[in-house]
Parts: structure tokens; C-alpha cells; sequence
């Protein structure tokens, strides 16, 4: 236990020092991103901190929910390798990589329906339909709230078909919920493309885990109910699970509990390593018999099964459904209790400051 206590103790020493660092960098790579921006695009990237828009967050295509900001598509090529270095500072290259990825296949998806549209698979109402949703690599916007240049609090946004990125700084300390990836399809089934698969290991380790389990585990983890439609911590849902189901992580054995962290890892991972280890040091400090596991649907691939674990600390839903019998569209989020939009950082910043 003393042990234990040290290493949270350092574990939280560095993790002051490492955030500090990392704002800065942020700071420094969104300023230099800003001094790109060319004539009215510097006034349309700001928004208000206090702006609704920025707790808003959707993950529907442009064509079904207009986004504030600045459009992606319409950066200079100069503003589009400046932004690269803002995604790099906040990501890591696995998670930076996904969101490009996602970004391409949207790109990739229309070439899909106008190929089955071609062949007769799609009739001409619902083309015109899907072609005015207007997914598209560069319908993604960039919205920053507050001024990173003079204000301690502030924020930054991407946010698309499939992609909801929401950074919030209050002064030396930063989060990164809610984070949402999605990828439709999971699966890219034809063009050049075929076989790209942006959310792999999200897919892989989660059917590797609930298949490690015994009968009896499986039994315990798996929910009676019908696949959601979606996540359940969707937009217009409550965005937190008070309730815990499925099996605890003290009911797992040592190399199931062992999966079960390589795939919470892969959803950390994503995020620049100072971060991801501080949220690993707050998974270890709890340990891994207090997260739970759960499970609903399919046990193979390309038929619909949904997944979430979920602790005190933090939350991972994973939900694949597609259309008839062919589950090929993921949503997946990763959320920090009590800390969405920095929830959490800002009320203790506040307090902080409040006197000065």
C-alpha cells in the first residue's frame, strides 16, 4: 500500500510538470496555426468561451447540423501543415493518424454510394439525398473559444462527420473529453481503399476480450438487451453512465484483465504520451478491479455488438451497427467523469483565481 502511495505521490508530481509543459506547446502551436489565417478566416475561427456552441457536440455530417467556425477545406495549404502541428501536439501519432483516416474516409464513402448508385443498388432520390449530407475530407470546422494569445481559459474544437475533438486549457492544466471517433464504413469493402480500417484495434481487442472470457465470465458481461442504434452517451442523451453493468475487472483473471488494459489503452493511446500517462496513472492508482466491462450483441465481426467500460474515473462506449445484417459503421467515445469540457478544470481554476 505505502508503495502504491509513492508512486501515485510521484506519478502526480510529474504529471504537474508534464501538463504545464504540454499547454505550452499546445499554446504556442495554435498561436502559430491563428498567425496563418488569411483576412476574415482569423475573425471566423473565434468563438465566445462562454458560446453554447462550444459544449455543443454532434458527430452528424454538415448537410444535417451546420458547424460554426472555420471550414478545414477552405485553409490555405500554409494554415492546413500549421494545423497538422496543432493535431500533432494533442494527439499522438496513432491518434493523430485516426482522425486523418476517419477525415479521408468520408471522401471514400461517397466514392462507395455513387459506385452502388452506378450499379443500381442506390435509386436516384436516395442519392440526391446522400450527396446533400455533405461528408466530405474537408467539411470538418475549427472553432476556438476564448483567445489563446491572452486568456488563461480556452479552447479548441474540430468537429465533423465522425469526429468531435474538444480541447479545453485552463491555465497549466488541459483535457480532451468528450472524444469522439467514428468510422463508416468500419471497413472499407472496395476502390483502391478496400481494407482500410480506421478503428481496428477498437474492434479487434473488444471481441479478443469478450472471447477470452469463460462461459460463465461471458454469461456475466453480456447485457439481455437489443444493440443500440448508437452510443448511449449520444448528444442528445445524458452523457454519463451512473449505473455500472457486466463484469467487474476483480472478476477477471490476470491475462483477461491484462486485454482489458490493452484495450482501454488503445482509446488513451490516442492522446499525446504526457496525457495518456496521466490518465493511466489514475487508472492504475484505482486499479483495474474497479472497471467494468459489458457487452451486448455479436460475438463476430460484421454483425452488430456494442461494448462500454466504464469506471469512476472514466467512460468507453463502442457501438457497431450498419444496415440488414452487415454491422460495419462504429461510433466510439471516451469521456473523463465530471470533466467534459473541462468541467472539472475550469471550476478549480476559478477558485484559484477568484480572488486575484
Amino acid at each position: 500500500m505505502f508503495k502504491k502511495l509513492i508512486y501515485t505521490l510521484t506519478l502526480a508530481l510529474v504529471t504537474i510538470s508534464a501538463s504545464a509543459q504540454n499547454t505550452e506547446k499546445l499554446k504556442s502551436s495554435t498561436l502559430a496555426f491563428i498567425q496563418t489565417l488569411e483576412g476574415n478566416q482569423r475573425d471566423s475561427v473565434f468563438i465566445d468561451f462562454e458560446d453554447s456552441t462550444r459544449t455543443n457536440w454532434t458527430n452528424l455530417p454538415l448537410g444535417l447540423a451546420p458547424r460554426v467556425g472555420l471550414r478545414y477545406g477552405d485553409l490555405s495549404d500554409t494554415s492546413k501543415i500549421q494545423f497538422h502541428q496543432v493535431l500533432s501536439s494533442i494527439f499522438s501519432s496513432q491518434g493523430y493518424l485516426k482522425t486523418f483516416a476517419i477525415m479521408q474516409v468520408d471522401d471514400i464513402l461517397h466514392e462507395l454510394f455513387e459506385i452502388q448508385f452506378q450499379q443500381g443498388k442506390v435509386n436516384e432520390r436516395s442519392m440526391e439525398f446522400i450527396r446533400k449530407l455533405n461528408w466530405d475530407y474537408g467539411n470538418y470546422y475549427i472553432a476556438i473559444g476564448g483567445n489563446p494569445q491572452s486568456d488563461d481559459i480556452w479552447s479548441l474544437k474540430l468537429e465533423g462527420h465522425h469526429i468531435s475533438i474538444n480541447l479545453t486549457v485552463a491555465g497549466d492544466q488541459f483535457t480532451m473529453t468528450p472524444l469522439f471517433f467514428g468510422s463508416d464504413p468500419a471497413v472499407v469493402e472496395a476502390t483502391q481503399y478496400a481494407g482500410l480500417r480506421p478503428l481496428s484495434k477498437e474492434e479487434d481487442y473488444g471481441f479478443w476480450l469478450i472471447n477470452a472470457l469463460d462461459e460463465r465470465q461471458k454469461a456475466k458481461a453480456t447485457l439481455s438487451e437489443k444493440v443500440p442504434g448508437d452510443i448511449i452517451t449520444s448528444p442528445d442523451r445524458p452523457q454519463w453512465l451512473e449505473e455500472f453493468q457486466g463484469i467487474k475487472g476483480s472478476e477477471l483473471n490476470e491475462g483477461q484483465q491484462k486485454i482489458l488494459h490493452y484495450l482501454i489503452e488503445e482509446y488513451i493511446g490516442n492522446l499525446d504520451h504526457e496525457k495518456a500517462e496521466e490518465y493511466l496513472a489514475k487508472l492504475h492508482a484505482r486499479g483495474m478491479g474497479e472497471v467494468y466491462f459489458a457487452w451486448i450483441g455479436s460475438y463476430e465481426p460484421m454483425k452488430a455488438h456494442y461494448y462500454v467500460i466504464h469506471s469512476p474515473d472514466f467512460l468507453i462506449e463502442y457501438d457497431n451497427v450498419g444496415f440488414l445484417d452487415n454491422a460495419n459503421h462504429i461510433h466510439t467515445i471516451w469521456r473523463e467523469n465530471g470533466n467534459d469540457f473541462g468541467e472539472d478544470i475550469l471550476k478549480n481554476h476559478r477558485m484559484q483565481h477568484k480572488h486575484e
